[in-house]
Protein backbone atom coordinates (compact mmCIF):
# COMPACT_ATOMS: atom_id res chain seq x y z
CA UNK A 1 0.00 0.00 0.00
CA UNK A 2 1.27 3.51 -0.79
CA UNK A 3 -0.01 7.04 -0.45
CA UNK A 4 -0.70 9.32 -3.40
CA UNK A 5 1.07 12.52 -2.38
CA UNK A 6 1.21 16.03 -3.77
CA UNK A 7 4.63 16.37 -5.44
CA UNK A 8 7.05 19.26 -5.07
CA UNK A 9 5.50 22.14 -7.03
CA UNK A 10 8.58 24.25 -7.49
CA UNK A 11 10.01 27.38 -5.97
CA UNK A 12 7.57 29.62 -4.03
CA UNK A 13 4.58 27.28 -4.59
CA UNK A 14 3.50 25.43 -1.44
CA UNK A 15 -0.03 24.34 -2.32
CA UNK A 16 -2.40 23.67 -5.20
CA UNK A 17 -5.98 22.73 -5.95
CA UNK A 18 -7.12 19.33 -7.18
CA UNK A 19 -8.47 20.13 -10.63
CA UNK A 20 -9.89 16.69 -11.36
CA UNK A 21 -9.38 12.99 -10.70
CA UNK A 22 -8.80 10.78 -13.72
CA UNK A 23 -9.45 7.58 -11.74
CA UNK A 24 -11.99 6.44 -9.19
CA UNK A 25 -11.91 4.13 -6.21
CA UNK A 26 -11.52 0.51 -7.28
CA UNK A 27 -9.66 1.30 -10.54
CA UNK A 28 -6.54 -0.70 -11.30
CA UNK A 29 -3.53 1.47 -12.15
CA UNK A 30 0.04 0.89 -13.25
CA UNK A 31 3.22 2.68 -12.32
CA UNK A 32 3.41 5.99 -14.21
CA UNK A 33 -0.32 6.21 -14.92
CA UNK A 34 -1.73 9.72 -14.51
CA UNK A 35 -4.14 9.75 -11.56
CA UNK A 36 -5.12 13.40 -11.14
CA UNK A 37 -4.50 16.94 -12.36
CA UNK A 38 -3.37 19.57 -9.88
CA UNK A 39 -3.92 23.27 -10.53
CA UNK A 40 -1.32 25.71 -9.19
CA UNK A 41 -0.95 29.45 -9.44
CA UNK A 42 0.89 29.11 -12.73
CA UNK A 43 0.41 25.71 -14.39
CA UNK A 44 -1.52 22.45 -14.13
CA UNK A 45 0.54 19.43 -13.11
CA UNK A 46 -0.14 15.71 -13.40
CA UNK A 47 0.12 13.35 -10.41
CA UNK A 48 1.23 9.86 -11.43
CA UNK A 49 1.13 6.48 -9.70
CA UNK A 50 4.42 5.42 -8.15
CA UNK A 51 3.55 1.71 -8.17
CA UNK A 52 1.06 -0.80 -9.55
CA UNK A 53 -2.11 -1.42 -7.58
CA UNK A 54 -5.73 -0.49 -7.04
CA UNK A 55 -7.12 2.88 -5.96
CA UNK A 56 -8.40 1.89 -2.55
CA UNK A 57 -9.23 5.38 -1.30
CA UNK A 58 -9.51 8.97 -2.56
CA UNK A 59 -8.95 11.24 0.44
CA UNK A 60 -9.30 14.68 -1.14
CA UNK A 61 -11.87 15.66 -3.75
CA UNK A 62 -11.73 17.92 -6.81
CA UNK A 63 -11.79 21.59 -5.84
CA UNK A 64 -10.01 21.12 -2.51
CA UNK A 65 -6.75 22.90 -1.71
CA UNK A 66 -3.85 20.59 -0.86
CA UNK A 67 -0.30 21.20 0.39
CA UNK A 68 2.97 19.83 -0.94
CA UNK A 69 3.60 16.36 0.53
CA UNK A 70 -0.02 15.86 1.59
CA UNK A 71 -1.64 12.47 0.95
CA UNK A 72 -4.68 12.76 -1.32
CA UNK A 73 -5.31 9.07 -1.95
CA UNK A 74 -4.18 5.52 -1.26
CA UNK A 75 -3.08 2.80 -3.66
CA UNK A 76 -3.59 -0.72 -2.33
CA UNK A 77 -2.04 -3.90 -3.65
CA UNK A 78 -3.86 -5.76 -6.39
CA UNK A 79 -3.75 -8.96 -4.29
CA UNK A 80 -5.33 -7.20 -1.33
CA UNK A 81 -8.07 -5.80 -3.53
CA UNK A 82 -8.87 -9.29 -4.87
CA UNK A 83 -9.07 -10.69 -1.36
CA UNK A 84 -11.33 -7.84 -0.29
CA UNK A 85 -13.65 -8.36 -3.22
CA UNK A 86 -13.77 -12.11 -2.47
CA UNK A 87 -15.02 -11.44 1.05
CA UNK A 88 -17.44 -8.73 0.08
CA UNK A 89 -20.70 -10.77 0.16
CA UNK A 90 -20.24 -11.41 3.88
CA UNK A 91 -19.73 -7.70 4.48
CA UNK A 92 -22.80 -6.91 2.38
CA UNK A 93 -24.93 -9.25 4.50
CA UNK A 94 -23.93 -7.55 7.76
CA UNK A 95 -25.99 -4.35 7.35
CA UNK A 96 -29.04 -6.39 6.30
CA UNK A 97 -29.16 -8.06 9.71
CA UNK A 98 -30.18 -4.66 11.12
CA UNK A 99 -28.50 -5.32 14.51
CA UNK A 100 -26.89 -2.44 16.40
CA UNK A 101 -23.99 -4.61 17.67
CA UNK A 102 -23.05 -5.39 14.07
CA UNK A 103 -22.90 -1.69 13.26
CA UNK A 104 -20.77 -1.04 16.34
CA UNK A 105 -18.40 -3.82 15.34
CA UNK A 106 -18.02 -2.33 11.87
CA UNK A 107 -17.16 1.03 13.48
CA UNK A 108 -14.45 -0.56 15.61
CA UNK A 109 -12.79 -2.14 12.57
CA UNK A 110 -13.30 0.79 10.18
CA UNK A 111 -9.68 1.99 10.44
CA UNK A 112 -8.14 -1.37 9.54
CA UNK A 113 -10.65 -2.07 6.78
CA UNK A 114 -10.39 1.36 5.14
CA UNK A 115 -7.80 0.39 2.54
CA UNK A 116 -9.60 -2.79 1.45
CA UNK A 117 -13.23 -1.71 1.81
CA UNK A 118 -13.50 2.05 1.21
CA UNK A 119 -17.08 1.80 -0.02
CA UNK A 120 -18.30 -0.08 3.05
CA UNK A 121 -16.52 2.37 5.38
CA UNK A 122 -18.08 5.36 3.64
CA UNK A 123 -21.61 3.99 3.55
CA UNK A 124 -21.83 2.53 7.06
CA UNK A 125 -23.74 5.16 9.11
CA UNK A 126 -22.59 3.88 12.48
CA UNK A 127 -18.95 4.01 11.44
CA UNK A 128 -19.29 7.58 10.26
CA UNK A 129 -21.04 8.65 13.45
CA UNK A 130 -18.49 6.88 15.63
CA UNK A 131 -15.61 8.66 13.90
CA UNK A 132 -17.27 12.11 13.84
CA UNK A 133 -16.51 12.94 17.46
CA UNK A 134 -12.77 12.54 17.03
CA UNK A 135 -12.20 13.89 13.54
CA UNK A 136 -11.81 17.58 14.38
CA UNK A 137 -8.03 17.10 14.58
CA UNK A 138 -8.07 15.52 11.11
CA UNK A 139 -9.75 18.45 9.38
CA UNK A 140 -7.83 20.14 6.56
CA UNK A 141 -6.79 23.81 6.97
CA UNK A 142 -9.34 24.84 4.34
CA UNK A 143 -12.09 22.95 6.18
CA UNK A 144 -11.15 24.55 9.49
CA UNK A 145 -11.24 28.02 7.96
CA UNK A 146 -14.62 27.41 6.34
CA UNK A 147 -16.00 26.00 9.58
CA UNK A 148 -14.84 29.06 11.52
CA UNK A 149 -16.43 31.39 8.97
CA UNK A 150 -19.76 29.57 9.15
CA UNK A 151 -19.72 28.86 12.88
CA UNK A 152 -19.84 25.08 12.36
CA UNK A 153 -18.58 22.66 15.02
CA UNK A 154 -16.21 20.25 13.25
CA UNK A 155 -17.21 17.55 15.73
CA UNK A 156 -20.67 17.52 14.14
CA UNK A 157 -19.40 17.22 10.56
CA UNK A 158 -19.35 13.76 8.98
CA UNK A 159 -16.24 12.93 6.95
CA UNK A 160 -16.61 11.06 3.69
CA UNK A 161 -13.10 9.65 3.39
CA UNK A 162 -12.23 6.34 5.13
CA UNK A 163 -9.68 7.70 7.58
CA UNK A 164 -12.06 10.37 8.88
CA UNK A 165 -10.34 13.46 7.45
CA UNK A 166 -12.78 16.35 7.06
CA UNK A 167 -12.48 18.32 3.82
CA UNK A 168 -13.99 21.57 2.57
CA UNK A 169 -16.69 19.67 0.70
CA UNK A 170 -17.77 17.99 3.97
CA UNK A 171 -18.10 21.35 5.75
CA UNK A 172 -19.78 22.92 2.74
CA UNK A 173 -22.33 20.11 2.57
CA UNK A 174 -22.95 19.99 6.33
CA UNK A 175 -26.61 20.59 7.01
CA UNK A 176 -27.53 20.68 3.31
CA UNK A 177 -28.87 17.11 3.06
CA UNK A 178 -29.22 13.84 4.98
CA UNK A 179 -31.05 12.75 8.11
CA UNK A 180 -28.79 14.74 10.46
CA UNK A 181 -29.56 17.95 8.58
CA UNK A 182 -33.25 17.69 9.41
CA UNK A 183 -32.68 17.82 13.21
CA UNK A 184 -31.75 21.52 13.73
CA UNK A 185 -34.80 23.64 13.00
CA UNK A 186 -33.19 26.99 13.90
CA UNK A 187 -31.86 27.84 10.39
CA UNK A 188 -35.35 27.32 8.93
CA UNK A 189 -36.82 29.66 11.53
CA UNK A 190 -34.20 32.36 10.99
CA UNK A 191 -34.52 32.32 7.21
CA UNK A 192 -38.13 32.85 6.14
CA UNK A 193 -37.49 31.61 2.57
CA UNK A 194 -35.89 28.17 2.88
CA UNK A 195 -36.97 27.09 -0.61
CA UNK A 196 -34.48 29.36 -2.42
CA UNK A 197 -31.22 27.48 -1.67
CA UNK A 198 -32.25 24.79 -4.20
CA UNK A 199 -31.25 26.85 -7.28
CA UNK A 200 -27.93 27.74 -5.62
CA UNK A 201 -27.05 24.07 -5.22
CA UNK A 202 -27.37 23.73 -9.00
CA UNK A 203 -25.15 26.76 -9.64
CA UNK A 204 -28.04 29.21 -10.10
CA UNK A 205 -28.83 31.98 -7.65
CA UNK A 206 -31.67 34.47 -7.94
CA UNK A 207 -30.69 38.12 -7.93
CA UNK A 208 -31.49 39.74 -4.60
CA UNK A 209 -33.36 42.68 -6.13
CA UNK A 210 -35.11 41.74 -9.35
CA UNK A 211 -35.38 37.96 -8.97
CA UNK A 212 -33.51 37.26 -12.24
CA UNK A 213 -31.42 34.11 -12.36
CA UNK A 214 -27.64 34.40 -12.17
CA UNK A 215 -24.90 31.80 -12.16
CA UNK A 216 -22.32 31.51 -9.40
CA UNK A 217 -19.05 30.03 -10.61
CA UNK A 218 -15.95 29.49 -8.51
CA UNK A 219 -12.84 31.23 -9.81
CA UNK A 220 -9.94 28.94 -10.69
CA UNK A 221 -6.73 29.19 -8.73
CA UNK A 222 -4.96 30.65 -11.77
CA UNK A 223 -7.66 33.28 -12.30
CA UNK A 224 -7.41 34.25 -8.62
CA UNK A 225 -3.64 34.56 -8.97
CA UNK A 226 -3.94 36.67 -12.12
CA UNK A 227 -6.42 38.95 -10.38
CA UNK A 228 -4.17 39.29 -7.33
CA UNK A 229 -1.05 40.06 -9.37
CA UNK A 230 -2.77 42.64 -11.57
CA UNK A 231 -4.14 44.47 -8.54
CA UNK A 232 -0.72 44.24 -6.86
CA UNK A 233 0.96 45.75 -9.93
CA UNK A 234 -1.38 48.74 -9.92
CA UNK A 235 -1.08 49.24 -6.18
CA UNK A 236 2.70 48.91 -5.83
CA UNK A 237 4.08 50.43 -9.06
CA UNK A 238 3.85 54.03 -10.24
CA UNK A 239 2.59 52.80 -13.61
CA UNK A 240 2.39 55.12 -16.59
CA UNK A 241 1.84 54.41 -20.29
CA UNK A 242 3.25 56.18 -23.32
CA UNK A 243 2.18 55.60 -26.94
CA UNK A 244 3.59 55.79 -30.45
CA UNK A 245 2.78 54.33 -33.86
CA UNK A 246 4.78 52.24 -36.28
CA UNK A 247 4.62 52.16 -40.05
CA UNK A 248 4.63 48.41 -40.77
CA UNK A 249 5.21 48.77 -44.54
CA UNK A 250 8.82 47.54 -44.50
CA UNK A 251 8.14 44.51 -42.29
CA UNK A 252 5.09 43.50 -44.33
CA UNK A 253 7.17 43.81 -47.52
CA UNK A 254 9.91 41.56 -46.11
CA UNK A 255 7.38 38.96 -44.96
CA UNK A 256 5.69 39.00 -48.36
CA UNK A 257 8.96 38.48 -50.24
CA UNK A 258 10.66 36.10 -47.84
CA UNK A 259 8.01 34.09 -46.00
CA UNK A 260 7.91 31.13 -48.41
CA UNK A 261 11.68 30.73 -48.60
CA UNK A 262 11.96 31.32 -44.85
CA UNK A 263 9.47 28.57 -44.04
CA UNK A 264 10.98 26.14 -46.55
CA UNK A 265 14.46 26.62 -45.08
CA UNK A 266 13.65 26.82 -41.37
CA UNK A 267 10.34 24.92 -41.19
CA UNK A 268 8.73 27.76 -39.25
CA UNK A 269 6.72 30.79 -40.33
CA UNK A 270 8.12 34.32 -40.29
CA UNK A 271 5.78 36.22 -37.98
CA UNK A 272 5.83 39.62 -36.36
CA UNK A 273 7.04 38.51 -32.93
CA UNK A 274 10.65 37.94 -33.99
CA UNK A 275 10.85 41.50 -35.35
CA UNK A 276 9.36 42.95 -32.17
CA UNK A 277 11.53 40.80 -29.91
CA UNK A 278 14.68 41.92 -31.71
CA UNK A 279 13.54 45.57 -31.65
CA UNK A 280 12.81 45.42 -27.92
CA UNK A 281 16.23 43.91 -27.19
CA UNK A 282 17.91 46.66 -29.22
CA UNK A 283 15.99 49.32 -27.26
CA UNK A 284 16.75 47.61 -23.91
CA UNK A 285 20.46 47.74 -24.69
CA UNK A 286 20.17 51.46 -25.34
CA UNK A 287 17.97 52.11 -22.28
CA UNK A 288 18.90 49.49 -19.65
CA UNK A 289 16.65 50.87 -16.90
CA UNK A 290 13.72 49.20 -18.68
CA UNK A 291 15.51 45.89 -18.09
CA UNK A 292 15.91 46.46 -14.35
CA UNK A 293 14.04 45.48 -11.18
CA UNK A 294 13.47 47.10 -7.80
CA UNK A 295 14.71 45.06 -4.84
CA UNK A 296 13.98 46.94 -1.62
CA UNK A 297 16.08 50.08 -1.85
CA UNK A 298 18.34 48.65 -4.57
CA UNK A 299 18.12 48.39 -8.33
CA UNK A 300 18.98 45.14 -10.10
CA UNK A 301 20.29 45.98 -13.56
CA UNK A 302 20.01 42.79 -15.59
CA UNK A 303 22.65 42.09 -18.22
CA UNK A 304 20.63 39.36 -19.90
CA UNK A 305 17.45 39.43 -21.98
CA UNK A 306 14.78 36.90 -21.07
CA UNK A 307 11.70 38.15 -22.91
CA UNK A 308 8.24 37.12 -21.72
CA UNK A 309 5.61 36.59 -24.43
CA UNK A 310 2.02 36.86 -23.19
CA UNK A 311 -0.19 34.02 -24.45
CA UNK A 312 -3.96 33.78 -24.02
CA UNK A 313 -4.77 30.24 -22.83
CA UNK A 314 -8.10 28.70 -21.87
CA UNK A 315 -7.38 28.96 -18.14
CA UNK A 316 -6.16 32.55 -18.40
CA UNK A 317 -3.23 34.66 -19.58
CA UNK A 318 0.23 33.14 -19.10
CA UNK A 319 3.65 34.60 -19.89
CA UNK A 320 6.21 31.96 -20.90
CA UNK A 321 9.76 33.23 -21.23
CA UNK A 322 12.14 33.09 -24.21
CA UNK A 323 15.53 32.73 -22.51
CA UNK A 324 18.58 34.63 -23.79
CA UNK A 325 16.56 35.99 -26.69
CA UNK A 326 19.44 38.27 -27.71
CA UNK A 327 21.45 35.20 -28.70
CA UNK A 328 18.73 33.70 -30.88
CA UNK A 329 18.24 34.17 -34.61
CA UNK A 330 14.90 35.08 -36.21
CA UNK A 331 13.93 31.45 -36.91
CA UNK A 332 15.03 30.35 -33.43
CA UNK A 333 12.85 33.03 -31.83
CA UNK A 334 9.86 32.12 -33.99
CA UNK A 335 10.31 28.43 -33.25
CA UNK A 336 10.67 28.98 -29.50
CA UNK A 337 7.64 31.24 -29.30
CA UNK A 338 5.61 28.72 -31.29
CA UNK A 339 6.61 25.89 -28.93
CA UNK A 340 5.75 27.90 -25.82
CA UNK A 341 2.42 29.05 -27.22
CA UNK A 342 1.45 25.47 -28.09
CA UNK A 343 2.34 24.30 -24.60
CA UNK A 344 0.37 27.17 -23.07
CA UNK A 345 -2.78 26.28 -24.99
CA UNK A 346 -2.33 22.58 -24.16
CA UNK A 347 -1.71 23.48 -20.51
CA UNK A 348 1.63 21.63 -20.48
CA UNK A 349 4.03 24.48 -19.61
CA UNK A 350 6.57 23.69 -16.93
CA UNK A 351 7.25 26.05 -14.03
CA UNK A 352 10.78 26.99 -15.23
CA UNK A 353 9.28 28.10 -18.55
CA UNK A 354 7.12 30.62 -16.68
CA UNK A 355 9.55 31.91 -14.08
CA UNK A 356 11.73 34.97 -14.39
CA UNK A 357 11.71 37.24 -17.40
CA UNK A 358 13.16 40.74 -17.68
CA UNK A 359 10.63 42.39 -20.03
CA UNK A 360 7.27 41.38 -21.51
CA UNK A 361 5.60 41.77 -24.90
CA UNK A 362 1.82 41.36 -25.26
CA UNK A 363 -0.11 41.38 -28.53
CA UNK A 364 -3.73 42.46 -28.21
CA UNK A 365 -3.84 43.05 -31.95
CA UNK A 366 -4.51 39.38 -32.65
CA UNK A 367 -7.92 39.92 -31.02
CA UNK A 368 -8.58 43.19 -32.86
CA UNK A 369 -7.46 45.65 -30.18
CA UNK A 370 -6.62 49.04 -31.69
CA UNK A 371 -5.22 50.61 -28.52
CA UNK A 372 -4.74 49.57 -24.88
CA UNK A 373 -2.66 50.22 -21.77
CA UNK A 374 -0.96 46.95 -20.74
CA UNK A 375 -0.42 46.26 -17.03
CA UNK A 376 3.07 45.53 -15.75
CA UNK A 377 4.15 41.95 -15.15
CA UNK A 378 5.77 42.63 -11.78
CA UNK A 379 8.56 42.75 -10.71
CA UNK A 380 9.42 43.82 -14.25
CA UNK A 381 9.32 47.55 -14.90
CA UNK A 382 8.32 47.56 -18.57
CA UNK A 383 5.83 45.92 -20.93
CA UNK A 384 5.26 46.59 -24.63
CA UNK A 385 1.77 46.31 -26.09
CA UNK A 386 1.25 45.53 -29.77
CA UNK A 387 -2.05 46.26 -31.52
CA UNK A 388 -3.98 45.76 -34.73
CA UNK A 389 -2.40 46.76 -38.04
CA UNK A 390 -4.78 49.14 -39.77
CA UNK A 391 -4.57 51.22 -42.95
CA UNK A 392 -4.55 54.91 -42.06
CA UNK A 393 -3.88 58.06 -44.12
CA UNK A 394 -0.38 59.35 -43.36
CA UNK A 395 0.83 62.77 -44.46
CA UNK A 396 4.19 62.49 -46.21
CA UNK A 397 4.47 66.26 -46.53
CA UNK A 398 2.22 69.28 -46.88
CA UNK A 399 0.85 68.09 -50.22
CA UNK A 400 0.97 64.30 -50.22
CA UNK A 401 -1.04 61.82 -48.16
CA UNK A 402 -0.81 58.03 -48.53
CA UNK A 403 -2.48 55.04 -46.89
CA UNK A 404 -0.03 53.05 -44.77
CA UNK A 405 -0.39 49.91 -42.56
CA UNK A 406 0.01 51.45 -39.12
CA UNK A 407 0.17 49.92 -35.65
CA UNK A 408 -0.16 51.72 -32.33
CA UNK A 409 2.35 50.52 -29.76
CA UNK A 410 2.17 51.20 -26.02
CA UNK A 411 4.83 51.07 -23.33
CA UNK A 412 3.70 50.80 -19.71
CA UNK A 413 6.55 51.43 -17.28
CA UNK A 414 7.27 51.89 -13.58
CA UNK A 415 7.82 55.60 -13.10
CA UNK A 416 9.63 54.93 -9.81
CA UNK A 417 12.84 54.11 -11.66
CA UNK A 418 12.10 54.94 -15.31
CA UNK A 419 11.81 58.60 -16.19
CA UNK A 420 9.36 59.78 -18.79
CA UNK A 421 12.06 60.92 -21.20
CA UNK A 422 13.74 57.51 -21.03
CA UNK A 423 10.45 55.67 -21.61
CA UNK A 424 9.54 57.85 -24.58
CA UNK A 425 13.04 57.46 -26.05
CA UNK A 426 12.83 53.69 -25.59
CA UNK A 427 9.56 53.54 -27.53
CA UNK A 428 10.92 55.79 -30.28
CA UNK A 429 13.91 53.44 -30.59
CA UNK A 430 11.57 50.44 -30.97
CA UNK A 431 9.68 52.36 -33.67
CA UNK A 432 12.88 53.22 -35.56
CA UNK A 433 14.12 49.64 -35.53
CA UNK A 434 10.80 48.26 -36.75
CA UNK A 435 10.50 50.77 -39.57
CA UNK A 436 14.04 49.94 -40.70
CA UNK A 437 14.17 46.12 -40.26
CA UNK A 438 17.67 45.83 -41.75
CA UNK A 439 18.96 47.70 -38.69
CA UNK A 440 17.80 44.76 -36.54
CA UNK A 441 20.56 42.68 -38.08
CA UNK A 442 23.12 45.27 -36.99
CA UNK A 443 21.62 45.37 -33.50
CA UNK A 444 21.88 41.57 -33.28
Amino acid sequence: MSEIKVPDLGESISEGTIYKWLVKEGDTVGQGDVLAELETDKVNLEISAEEDGVISSILRQAGENVAVGEAIGIIGSAAGAGAASGGKPAADNAPQSGSAPAAAASAASAASAAAAEPAAAVTAPAAAEGAAAGTAALASPGARKLARERGIDLGEVSARDPIGRIGQADVDGHGAAGPQAAAPAAPAAVRPEPAKPAPQAAGKAPHAEDGKATERKRMSRRRLTIASRLVEAQQTAAMLTTFNEVDMTAILDIRKRRKDAFKEKHEVGLGFMSFFTKAVIGALKAYPMLNAEIDGEDLLLKKYYDIGIAVAAKEGLVVPVVRDADRLSFPEIERRIGELASKARANTLSLPELQGGTFTITNGGVFGSLLSTPILNTPQVGILGMHKIQLRPIALDEERTVNRPMMYIALSYDHRIVDGSEAVSFLVRVKELLEDPESLLLEG
